[in-house]
């Protein structure tokens, strides 16, 4: 077995992490349940593209829901997810966000990439 396929499940996780839509779902969760109407009214975004997101964040068992009568209320299954995009964080600060003048993963020279902030 090599090192790189051992390090797959790290890749898809930080592949579910890596949307800037995910990351604020995730933002927003950190801070108690939420419904779907709560996060397109706060996110300003579409039902669908909410619902399709949580979906994904669901598939990779970072957020469930609960049924209460006709409502669905998403949470966070591992808080320590914070800790983590907290260390992410700090990463980013101690290297000036480097990273986001990366030509192969930063943002279009010149524009600043946004980090969503708890």
């Amino acid at each position: 077995m090599s090192c790189a396929h051992d390090l797959d499940p790290m890749v898809a996780l930080f592949r579910s992490l890596g949307d800037p839509t995910r990351l604020a779902i995730l933002h927003r969760l950190a801070h108690g349940e939420a419904r779907v109407v709560d996060l397109t009214g706060e996110l300003d975004m579409a039902q669908s593209t909410v619902s399709k997101h949580l979906a994904c964040l669901r598939d990779c068992g970072l957020v469930d829901f609960r049924v209460v009568g006709r409502q669905s209320f998403y949470a966070l299954t591992r808080p320590e997810l914070m800790d983590l995009l907290r260390s992410a964080e700090a990463v980013l600060a101690a290297t000036g966000n480097a990273v986001a003048l990366c030509p192969v993963y930063g943002g279009p020279v010149g524009q600043a990439v946004a980090v969503v902030k708890s």
